[in-house]
């Protein structure tokens, strides 16, 4: 089970798919972030929901939210992607040590060695507002994510 709502999200810092550093503290007290986590680049599901995101960035990443996904790809797999699909969000790498942000958020699958789908948005004081999980090859609702950014912004 990924973190509950109302819990205090942990931190982190990645790199992201240009190799700069990324923390869920550049945001506190500044923006909503969007987290998403998924299993690989360059997979069926995965480019589905990171394609979707980028054709409707508008919708989730704005003045107060801050879409960041996650994956044990690295950095360099990231970049490649990035350029290939016109990804213009952050792409961060939780390659080494491996997987450590999706355990820290409960969406790590250990015997894959693999984040599930989990999607948290964390508020500007840090705390998980939504959560969910989904497993490899199940596609998230992302208009979930769309009323709870709505419902946050209320």
């Amino acid at each position: 089970m990924p973190l509950a709502v109302g819990t205090k999200a942990p931190a982190f810092t990645l790199k992201d798919q240009n190799n700069q550093e990324v923390s869920l503290a550049d945001y506190a007290g500044k923006k909503n972030v969007l987290l998403v986590f998924y299993p690989f680049a360059f997979t069926g599901v995965c480019e589905g929901e990171m394609c979707a995101i980028r054709d409707n960035l508008s919708d989730y990443e704005s003045d107060t939210v801050q879409v960041l996904t996650v994956s044990v790809d690295s950095p360099f797999t990231h970049k490649v992607w990035a350029q290939r699909e016109g990804f213009e969000f952050p792409l961060l790498s939780d390659f080494w040590p491996h997987g450590a942000v999706a355990q820290k958020y409960e969406v790590f699958d250990d015997a894959k060695g693999m984040a599930n789908r989990g999607t948290f948005i964390i508020d500007t004081s840090g705390v998980i507002r939504f959560s969910e999980m989904n497993l490899p090859g199940d596609a998230r609702d992302q208009g979930a994510w769309k009323k709870a950014l709505d419902a946050l912004a209320d």
